[in-house]
């Protein structure tokens, strides 16, 4: 049994096939899907897919992108869709300064807001993070982020940023770049984290796993995520499945 943290089936890379790739994704083996949300169009479509799917998830809220949608109106709108049963999480939320397409300022005040709503919602946050650690850690812990707790998805920071999120109550995610070739920094990161703190996901139709590098990604190919830590770690693919499930279901409280 394997769980999906985060996906994006919502995006138009889907559009031909999104019901068969999320029904293909189950009987692969993959029983549990969070949808992560970019706006507010894309909340709906995910609730949508969650209402479709008994075993699909949503996470709702304004991705670092498009951070200059948000208003009060739009975090009103948040909070009445995270109010949803299968609402389990505020996200993708964070900064994104590979891209700037949203002023920094803009995704800071973004980012601040949506943990603040979060703590009242008392929901877990799904945090993107891309060329921005610093600025990151800083409002995570200005905003009291640990409070709720969450998870950096697709992580791509260092061992010791990684330390500094596990004592802020976060989780740290692991997706297709770790069976790139130039892995060598989430090798060393996955050494370090404990296994109870451990997630994967696909980040799908993006980030591709080797040896499909490069392809549409969907959760099936979730397996070669797992297949790799497990060789990093020393381990098998089962005690990896395993705890990663166990650790997504009780971070966003799954039973």
């Amino acid at each position: 049994m394997l769980f999906d943290t985060h996906a994006h089936y919502d995006d138009e890379k889907f559009d031909d096939d999104r019901y068969e790739a999320i029904e293909r994704a189950y009987r692969s083996g993959v029983h549990y899907i969070i949808n992560a949300s970019s706006d507010l169009n894309s909340a709906v479509k995910s609730i949508a897919l969650a209402e479709r799917f008994e075993f699909v998830y949503a996470a709702v809220g304004i991705h670092p992108h498009s951070a200059g949608e948000i208003t009060e109106e739009t975090l009103s709108n948040i909070a009445q869709m995270a109010a949803g049963r299968k609402v389990v999480a505020i996200g993708e939320i964070g900064l994104d300064y590979h891209y700037d397409f949203s002023p920094r300022d803009v995704q800071k005040e973004a980012f601040a807001a949506q943990i603040g709503l979060a703590k009242k919602l008392g929901l877990p946050i799904i945090v993107h993070n891309r060329d921005s650690h610093e600025d990151v850690m800083s409002i995570i812990k200005a905003e009291g982020a640990r409070e709720v707790g969450g998870v950096f998805h697709c992580y791509s920071g260092s061992a010791e940023m990684a330390r500094e999120l596990l004592n802020n109550n976060f989780y740290i995610s692991i997706g297709g770049p770790v069976t790139f070739k130039n892995a060598r920094k989430i090798v060393e990161v996955l050494k370090y984290v404990p296994d109870d703190r451990l997630l994967v996901e696909t980040d799908c139709p993006y980030l591709a796993p080797e040896p499909l590098r490069g392809k549409r990604n969907e959760s099936s190919y979730i397996r070669y995520v797992v297949q790799k830590i497990a060789e990093i770690k020393g381990t098998d693919f089962e005690k990896i499945a395993r705890i990663t499930t166990e650790n997504a279901k009780r971070l966003f409280r799954i039973s």
